[in-house]
Order: C-alpha cells, then sequence, then structure tokens
C-alpha cells in the first residue's frame, strides 16, 4: 500500500500556482523549490516529511540546523467550511521530537490566496525581522517597534503600517525570549491575534530565527477557484448538508463550543483538578459550556457565544468573552483553556479564567502548558490552589523574564524537575490537555504513544463508542483516532467536522479532486496518513526515542482517580502495538 502512496504522490499536485518558498534568515535570502518532492503534500502530511527529510533528528531545536515549516492544507483556502486551516512544524524545543501544530483563523488563507502552498524557513539570526508578503515581492522590515509588546497592540501596529487587510503571524514576549511554551499566534477574520499553534514550543524556534512577525499582503489577488467548479460546488454542497444535519457540527458545537465538554469530562470523571489529583471539580457548574453562553448572552455588547474564526465555517464553535460592561475580554475561551487554567487551578470562575487565558494570548504562550506548568507550582506550595491573584501574577512573571517566569516558561516538566515533583503530568515532555488518561483511557494511549507527546488534538477518542473506563479496546480506538485526525489535519479540515463525515473521505476525495483538478482517492488519503506517522516516529526513533518513552508518568498506573475510581492499566505491550515501531500496521 505504500508503493500505491509514492507512485501517486509522485505524480500529484504539479500545478505550479501552488509553491513553497524558501527563506533562509541567516542571511534574508529568498528562493523557490523547484523539485517535486514534496507534491501532493498539504498540512501535517507536508511538515512532517520536510522535517524528516531535512532536519537532522539529533540537531538543538533552536539552532541553525533545525527548519521552521508553514503549510497550508490541500484544501486551504478553498471555500469549504472549516477547511482553512494550516500546520505549522519544527523539532520541538519543549518535547526533543518532532512537531507539527495546526489553528484555524484567516492566515493560512491569505497565504494560499498569494499562491504559496509553503513557507520552510532555514538558519538563525540574533536580531528580529518583519517578513513582510506581497504579490510583488518578500521583504524583510525591522522588527524593533513591536519588540516587547503585547500581541495585541503589535497586530494593531502592523495593520496600521500595512493595511487593514492583512494577515499575520507573530510571536510575544515568550517566543522572543524563546521559552518552551512560546506559540505563534495567527488571526481570527477579525482580525485578533487568537488562533494559535500553541503546542511544542514552535514560537521559541521562530525566535530563534528571528522571525518576529510574517505579513501575508494579498492585496489585488484574486480568490482561489476550484478547477472544476460545478463538481467541487456539487461535493461541496453535501459535505455542508452532512454538517447541517448532525447535531454535533449544527447545534451543540455552535451553541456551546468546546466548553460544553466539561460537563461531560466531570462526569467522567476526567475534568483535571488540583494537578490532575482527580477528576471531577466541585465547582464544575461555574465554569461549564451552558454557564459560559448564558454569561456571554447576559452581558451582551461586543460577546458573542457562537463565533467562526474561519470565514464561512459553519460549526462556528469559537466565543468572543466579555467584561460585566459588555467589552471584549479574550477570545476564545476554549474547554482546554478553562480546564487548564480553572479546575486544574482549583479555580472556579469563569472571570478569572478568562484573564489568564487573556495575558497568556498577549504574552504568545500556550494555555495548556502555562495552566499545567502553574498547577505543579502548586501542588509543591509555591502558590495555593484557587489563588486567583497568585495565578494571575505568575503568568505576568512570564513577560517579566523573572527567573520564576523563565521556570514557568521552561514548561511543566522543567517545573518539576526544579521543585522536586513526583506528580507531573507530562509525556514526552509535554504537558496533558485537559482529560485525565484514567478515565478516558484511549486518550491516555494517544498521549503515550503520539510522536506529538500529549496531545488530545493527536488522536481524540472521547467520543469513541467504547467504555471509557476500561482497558479493553483503548489501543485500537487510539491509532483510528490518530490515523483519522492526520487526514485532517493534512488536508486543513477542522477535525470537529469528522463527526458528520463519520469516515466518508470518498466524497471529501472528490472535493479535492474537483478543486486542485487531479484524481484523489480516499485510499491516498489513507496511504498518506499512514505514512506520515511512520515518517514521524522514525524521526523520534532517531533522535532518541525508545518504547520506554511511550509511558504515562508513573503515578497514573499506581494511584486511583478517586472520580473514576481507575488508574491506567492499559497494558504496555499493546503501547507498543503503536509506540516507535511505526502505526502498528
Amino acid at each position: 500500500m505504500i508503493i500505491l502512496y509514492l507512485e501517486f504522490h509522485k505524480n500529484l499536485g504539479r500545478d505550479k500556482r501552488v509553491k513553497i518558498i524558501r527563506i533562509n534568515m541567516k542571511d534574508l535570502t529568498v528562493s523557490e523549490d523547484q523539485s517535486l518532492k514534496y507534491n501532493g503534500l498539504g498540512g501535517r502530511a507536508l511538515t512532517s516529511k520536510v522535517i524528516h527529510d531535512e532536519v537532522p533528528p539529533t540537531c538543538h531545536p533552536l539552532g541553525s540546523f533545525n527548519k521552521l515549516v508553514f503549510a497550508n492544507g490541500v484544501l486551504t483556502g478553498s471555500g469549504a467550511s472549516s477547511a482553512d486551516r494550516y500546520s505549522i512544524g519544527a523539532k520541538s524545543p519543549l518535547t526533543g521530537g518532532i512537531k507539527e501544530s495546526n489553528a484555524g483563523g484567516i492566515s493560512g488563507l491569505k497565504l494560499g490566496r498569494l499562491g504559496i502552498s509553503s513557507l520552510i524557513f532555514e538558519g538563525v539570526r540574533d536580531d528580529f525581522k518583519i517578513i513582510h508578503i506581497s504579490k510583488e515581492s518578500i521583504t524583510f522590515d525591522d522588527a524593533t517597534p513591536i519588540l516587547g509588546k503585547e500581541l495585541s497592540e503589535a497586530a494593531d501596529w502592523l495593520r496600521d503600517r500595512y493595511g487593514k487587510h492583512i494577515a499575520v503571524w507573530l510571536i510575544g514576549v515568550a517566543g522572543e525570549q524563546k521559552m518552551n511554551l512560546a506559540a505563534i499566534a495567527g488571526q481570527d477574520k477579525e482580525g485578533l491575534p487568537t488562533r494559535f499553534n500553541g503546542r511544542g514550543g514552535l514560537g521559541a524556534v521562530a525566535g530563534s530565527k528571528g522571525i518576529k512577525a510574517i505579513v501575508l499582503d494579498d492585496a489585488g489577488v484574486e480568490k482561489n477557484k476550484p478547477k472544476d467548479r460545478e463538481k467541487f460546488r456539487e461535493a461541496m454542497k453535501t459535505y455542508h448538508k452532512w454538517l447541517m444535519e448532525t447535531p454535533g457540527t449544527a447545534k451543540v458545537f455552535p451553541e456551546l463550543g468546546t466548553a460544553g465538554l466539561v460537563k461531560t469530562t466531570n462526569a467522567l470523571g476526567a475534568l483535571p483538578t488540583r494537578n490532575f489529583s482527580t477528576g471531577s471539580f466541585e465547582l464544575y457548574e461555574n465554569i461549564t459550556g451552558e454557564k459560559l453562553r448564558e454569561t456571554i448572552l447576559e452581558r451582551g455588547g461586543e460577546g458573542n457565544p457562537t463565533h467562526a474564526c474561519m470565514p464561512g465555517c459553519i460549526i462556528r464553535c469559537s466565543n468572543v468573552y466579555v467584561n460585566k460592561a459588555g467589552k471584549l475580554v479574550t477570545s476564545p475561551l476554549e474547554y482546554e483553556n478553562i480546564g487548564l487554567l480553572g479546575s486544574n487551578l482549583g479555580i472556579g470562575e469563569l472571570d478569572a479564567i478568562a484573564e489568564l487565558n487573556r495575558l497568556c494570548n498577549e504574552y504568545g504562550v500556550d494555555t495548556i502548558e502555562t495552566g499545567a506548568a502553574i498547577g505543579v507550582l502548586m501542588s509543591q506550595g509555591v502558590l495555593s490552589f484557587g489563588d486567583v491573584e497568585g495565578a494571575i501574577n505568575a503568568v505576568k512573571e512570564i513577560k517579566a523574564g523573572s527567573p520564576l517566569g523563565r521556570i514557568i516558561g521552561g514548561g511543566a516538566e522543567i517545573v518539576g524537575k526544579l521543585y522536586g515533583a513526583y506528580r507531573v503530568p507530562t509525556v514526552k515532555g509535554q504537558s496533558m490537555p485537559a482529560y485525565d488518561p484514567r478515565a478516558i483511557k484511549g486518550l491516555g494511549v494517544t498521549y503515550a504513544t503520539s510522536p506529538m507527546g500529549a496531545d488530545h488534538t493527536a488522536g481524540q477518542t472521547i467520543r469513541a463508542q467504547i467504555d471509557h473506563h476500561s482497558a479493553e479496546g483503548q489501543v485500537k480506538a487510539s491509532k483510528d483516532a490518530q490515523e483519522t485526525v492526520t487526514i485532517f489535519d493534512s488536508l486543513g479540515m477542522c477535525y470537529f467536522s469528522g463527526g458528520a463525515i463519520q469516515g466518508r473521505f470518498d466524497l471529501i476525495a472528490d472535493l479535492i479532486t474537483a478543486y486542485i483538478g487531479q484524481k484523489v482517492t480516499a485510499e491516498y488519503l489513507k496511504e498518506t496518513a499512514l505514512e506520515t506517522l511512520k515518517l514521524e516516529h522514525q524521526f523520534n526513533r532517531r533522535a532518541g526515542f525508545t518504547k520506554a518513552h511511550d509511558r504515562l508518568p508513573e503515578y497514573f498506573y499506581t494511584e486511583m482517580n478517586e472520580a473514576s475510581k481507575t488508574v491506567f492499566d492499559v497494558p504496555q505491550e499493546e503501547l507498543e502495538l503503536i509506540g516507535v515501531e511505526g502505526n502498528g500496521r
């Protein structure tokens, strides 16, 4: 089957309106990749292929041998709902392995309109630049005027200088300081820099290369058009019909967003509470999706409980959270933020969580890693659980670059090592998202075996029809989820549309065929995903990862989660069917 992938891949994607641009930040030179090596690939499939093929696995993540790859999904910019996502990849300074992180918003859309499928950044430098990309040229400007500024102020400055029509990618003060939890921010359709490639410390990699901001200026560029408009319209009509007929995408996500999971995970005993010590929070009713929606509607003003980060998105799972006066505080307030900055810290107030989220956004840091790092600090008595002021001040230390800020900026595993903590919820150096793996064991398998480290987006199993408290069937559920999500990540499609698609990738293949003008099959999409996972595991193995790294922290096996009355007991020999040996096929 891999032969099918290789032969098909060689002949796909020769349309030269799509191009890969290489930018060497050391000497500020630009070139177009003229090879056909990466044709037919998009999103995660492209970033992981480049990192696997071109980055020495044992290199320093912040050194000159690492590369930072921005890659649009195959369907990004096509006009299909929820399909304007993009991926960023590199060797991660947080995990030491391969990393891909994807996000929505308008930045990928603008890159695609410029006729660019991927940007590959090479080299390092000590000063910071703004890379301005238009249809005429790529130029480099001094970034000094926006260094040290909060992201909203920096984004406003960029829009004032280059035009309101632009989109940007940029890093915050954490990225400037090359912290392990530094993220890369893109923009939503209102221009707010709140769509984050948060995981893995990719903002630090950008910082090492002197990339403060990338300005995507599509002035004078026409919208992308499908090769076969009629067939594309027919396929898209069916796809959109599925989205509108599926309760999750038509009602639950638009009304409650991802925060709708709070009730579900709390009932399962999976809502991380006080540094993952248990999975049920006594104040959970104050931070549910229902409470979030009610609060936004009551306050009115600039608030919006159902918001689309991408133009034309039917799912609209985002939101705009406001204060009591109806003024913007932050966007979006999602389940992961509520779990890691809320219940994980013993905080049961939406306003407090929103302020923590706002600060994380402004400093350009991953909310998951930040919440987990502070949770470990609280477990060691440096702060008290439920201390809102203490948590806010701790996040502010990141901007200050103080010793404590630097410690938090290193991530939860660094915090645990420095404070001698035993209970540190990380795998391969990356913090667990807001699901206790003792209560949702399929996600425990994903955390342990994904090449990305602990990451729910690498293989979400919460909606799998399975007993989440039982060890039986969890490896298969995770493996299937990891393969499926890799397809979505490579196409630029939001995984939330998966409930509507339900594995019917023939239609998605038809959508792609009509868009790019070359025949694509569902079988090819699946084989590309399998090959991508294989390459990711190979990179990590060569970077020094072994079967010993495909495990959860010890205490999840030995200490019962009292909320679920379970430990993590999926046999290790089953996990190794996924692990470093590849995809288990």
